[in-house]
């Protein structure tokens, strides 16, 4: 049997700085899967898994393609080693028969791995050209340390200040991914042996979660810098908000007060096309309102109303109709969605939604709330059907 290149993700359920740090979201996927899903992009790696002590995290691990390996308790502690987990990890697949010669090691809590600058790492150490490999951005920086006389210079002479462009960089860990050929990691124990060699990556994907500020940061800049990949959305059902997505989140009221809204024709095609290719589609509204009901009639389409808990609305209406909530798309554009933004596995917002839903996002919408968000959704939703039906045997997700 050929020895594969392994990628293997350490995952406890525990945390101190962020509780359950693993399964907070960053542009609306959680961060163990985005680790697996950066892990997924390398051609190279022949397979992935994740190492945890949590339920929750294995099946998240498996849904998005990843082997999920429950750790024994005395490797789940705060002190526990990220080495001790991937040398058990790699005791593991010895023992089901799987031959590891590259094992590279990630870390989820480092949300924007690149796939290409891992790719190198990979190619260095399989070519022999390093017997490790890891990620660190260049560092101009001058260091200081508190002495015991007051403040000292460490790596650079005080007295000499060179410009950025006369000084060589050194390199600062990004904590993102570790290379290591995976026998002199046996009998290292660590992974740092050997020739070591380092992949710089830019500073804009060196960020580290350890804190509630920097996870906010994360989703921000997630929010900014949408994976391409997510262009077409792959789910089983759209659920919807109504106002300021089906609407301009505007409403005329007449003297009788009788509202009336603005909503676009091209949204109902768009659900039409939905319809027609069998996937279900609700509206769900937080207000009782006789125009909703109105419009959902129009578009034939179911409707909740009078939901003042979306995301146990949400969750009922998927359960009984067996639909698990990561295969389905919620669209909103307010504070009062975030309980389903934060439930299902495609959240999506409009153009101008608050910024707390925008950061809970996994897509942002390039069209407006009744100027054709919904009908953007329905093309994105049928262009992954198209692409599942047309991508060649082997190659589907």
């Amino acid at each position: 049997m050929t020895a594969e290149t392994v990628a293997i993700i350490p995952a406890r359920g525990g945390s101190k700085g962020v509780p359950r740090k693993n399964l907070e979201r960053v542009g609306g996927i959680p961060l163990v899967a985005r680790a697996i899903r950066a892990a997924l992009a390398v051609e190279r790696i022949d397979r992935v898994v994740v190492s945890t002590d949590d339920t929750e995290i294995a099946s998240i691990a498996r849904e998005w393609g990843a082997t999920a390996l429950i750790r024994p308790a005395d490797l789940s502690g705060d002190g526990a080693s990220s080495e001790s987990a991937i040398l058990h990890a790699l005791d593991e697949l010895r023992a089901r028969g799987v031959p590891v010669d590259v094992v590279a090691f990630l870390q989820a809590t480092s949300p924007f791995i690149s796939p290409p600058h891992l790719a190198e790492a990979i190619d260095l150490v399989r070519t022999g050209a390093a017997e490790t490999a890891f990620s660190a951005r260049e560092s101009y920086e001058f260091f200081w340390a508190r002495g015991e006389h007051g403040a000292e210079a460490i790596g650079h002479d005080a007295a000499h200040r060179p410009r950025r462009q006369d000084r060589d960089p050194l390199f600062v860990e990004t904590g993102a991914f570790y290379v290591m050929d995976a026998r002199g990691f046996r009998t290292a124990r660590h992974r740092f042996f050997g020739r070591t060699e380092i992949v710089s990556v830019p500073p804009e994907l060196a960020m580290e979660i350890d804190s509630h500020e920097e996870l906010h940061l994360a989703r921000l800049m997630a929010s900014v810098h949408p994976d391409p990949r997510d262009h077409a959305i792959d789910v089983d059902a759209v659920v919807t908000d109504f106002d300021g997505v089906h609407t301009d989140d505007t409403a005329m009221v007449a003297t009788n007060g009788i509202e009336q809204v603005r909503v676009s024709r091209s949204d109902g095609m768009g659900v039409r096309l939905l319809r027609e290719a069998g996937v279900p589609l609700l509206i769900l509204s937080t207000e009782t309102n006789p125009v909703v009901s109105a419009r959902a009639a129009k578009l034939g389409v179911e409707v909740i109303q009078a939901s003042g808990d979306k995301r146990a609305a949400l969750a009922a209406w998927a359960e009984a109709r067996g639909l698990p909530l990561s295969r389905i798309a919620y669209v909103g554009n307010d504070v009062n969605d975030l309980g389903a933004l934060e439930t299902v596995g495609w959240p999506i917002v409009v153009p101008d939604a608050h910024p707390l839903a925008t950061a809970s996002a996994r897509i942002v919408l390039t069209r407006t709330g009744g100027t054709g968000a919904v009908r953007e959704v329905a093309e994105r939703v049928l262009a992954a059907r198209t692409a599942a039906v047309t991508q060649p045997e082997g190659m589907r997700a």
